[in-house]
């Protein structure tokens, strides 16, 4: 299986090395200008997300209700779930913020442009992928600050529904809203200029990247870290994928899925999104002096998802590829 080089992730971790070695960028008025941007940036996000929206795509993928059941599920029951059995284990202090880090990533909305985009390499079931990655952002942003507002207590965190949803609602929700009442007039300009706003999505998210790890670094947080814990981040990561991804696989195959739909189950429904995670994060913890730590399984599994997801992708294709010669 071939891996491919994502320029992004190499872009989040010269980011983060220049939150480490320059962190007092992030800090007085430069914050509240980076904060301004971010704030400006999340609202344009989701309402370029609004004009990704077609209806008719969103109708038509409408049919295939077994395959859009075991994406959702996976992505917003069976993560949770799977980390929320860990959380006995837990002993500590420094461990309960480890294992909000990665309820936070396991509580999140799939992610839209590499569902589908490594779901047509693989040659999978497109229509689906469109739909289910679509609709998992919209899921997301009423399921998610319920989940974390469930265990978020534990870590001290200044949770208030009413202004989380508030922020939720006019940074999000009427953007969103307000780019798919548009889509017919905006739509064709954001097919021609879809590179350009994918590099804005990136910006705005490597801002907040820096923001958090600037913050996170100059109050020392990290410092408690040790190594045998940030291997056991990763291995933890890792291992979470690999879960998710054959119990699907599993699953899949007991309804009786077609290798195209299989496909897209496995690839969907094993996404979290990186710019959902960014954007939440702000949102939901604010000012919390550990959001550095809270994103870091989240970019650990970005990275590892677009390097494993890319060559099994490669690997379908060879797959379909010789079935059909």
């Amino acid at each position: 299986m071939q891996l491919k080089f994502d320029r992004f992730v190499f872009a989040i971790v010269i980011v983060v090395a220049t939150a480490y070695f320059l962190p007092q960028l992030g800090a007085g008025a430069s914050a509240d200008v980076l904060n301004t941007i971010s704030t400006v940036g999340i609202a344009l996000i989701f309402f370029f997300y609004g004009l990704k929206l077609s209806p008719q795509k969103l109708k038509a993928g409408l049919k295939n209700w077994k395959l859009h059941i075991l994406i959702q599920a996976s992505t917003f029951v069976l993560f949770p779930v799977l980390v929320i059995l860990l959380r006995p284990f837990v002993q500590n202090e420094e461990q309960e913020l480890i294992w909000l880090a990665f309820f936070f990533l396991s509580a999140l909305p799939s992610t839209v442009s590499t569902s589908v985009v490594m779901v047509s390499i693989a040659e999978g079931n497109l229509p689906a992928a469109i739909f289910n990655a679509s609709i998992s952002g919209i899921i997301g942003i009423l399921v998610t600050p319920l989940w974390i507002g469930l265990f978020v207590d534990a870590a001290t965190v200044d949770f208030d529904f009413s202004e989380i949803y508030l922020s939720l609602v006019f940074q999000v929700l009427v953007p969103l809203i307000l780019g798919f009442l548009l889509q017919l007039i905006f739509g064709p300009f954001l097919e021609k200029y879809s590179k350009q706003l994918s590099l804005f999505d990136k910006g705005i998210i490597l801002i907040i990247i820096y923001k958090s790890f600037a913050k996170s670094f100059s109050e020392g947080l990290f410092s408690s870290i040790s190594i045998a814990d940030l291997l056991l981040i990763v291995a933890g990561v890792l291992a979470l994928f690999g879960l998710i991804y054959s119990l699907i696989s599993i699953i899949s195959k007991r309804l009786g899925f077609s290798l195209e739909d299989r496909i897209t189950a496995q690839f969907c429904g094993t996404k979290k999104s990186l710019v959902h995670g960014t954007v939440f994060s702000k949102i939901l913890f604010q000012n919390f002096a550990s959001l550095g730590l809270i994103l870091l399984p989240l970019m650990l599994f970005h990275i590892f998802q677009i390097l494993i997801i890319s060559g099994i992708a490669s690997h379908y294709k060879k797959v379909n590829h010789n079935r059909l010669t």
